[in-house]
């Protein structure tokens, strides 16, 4: 089963990153990258959320190392996995995996990218600088994570992941 889940893990992985290199849309001052707040969702209510945030850790590493990505991939897809899935753990509701995703994201992580981006990218911008952004991009990942678990959920009822 530990094999099954790794493998699994990794599919997500490579789902965001190559959602990444092709799914995204202008949002304001930043681009955004939907799928992988797609993956956090699903990853939530599948995993949990400390996997889910192993998914978003590692996307965020393969992106950056290849170029797709920013340093901002880390506290944006971090932050918005795990409170998913304590908001989908705690609940049992899909809806609130969302808005866990939407909230720490398009919230929380979007106010931690501030010191972020000026210490680690040397970068100086207002309080919520990247809160449009972030909230874009996560509000439509989080609705097409919703989509898609309903479609998985549908398709595979019986299946050992539910």
């Amino acid at each position: 089963m530990k094999t099954k889940k790794l493998v699994l893990m990794a599919m997500f992985v490579a789902i965001a990153v190559a959602g990444s290199a092709f799914v995204s849309f202008p949002a304001g001052i930043a681009r955004a990258y939907p799928v992988q707040h797609a993956i956090n969702v699903m990853a939530a209510v599948l995993f949990g959320p400390i996997p889910a945030v192993v998914i978003a850790f590692v996307t965020g590493v393969v992106r950056v190392l290849t170029g797709t990505g920013s340093l901002l991939a880390f506290p944006g897809g971090m932050i918005g996995a795990l409170l998913a899935g304590l908001f989908y753990m705690g609940t049992g509701k899909l809806w609130f995996a969302a808005a866990g995703e939407i909230i720490g994201t398009g919230i929380l992580a979007s106010l931690v990218a501030v010191p972020y981006a000026k210490f680690l990218m040397g970068t100086e911008s207002a309080a919520f600088f990247f809160m449009p952004p972030f909230l874009v991009s996560s509000a439509t990942g989080a609705v097409l994570g919703v989509l898609l678990v309903y479609k998985l959920k549908n398709v595979y009822v019986k299946s050992e992941l539910y």
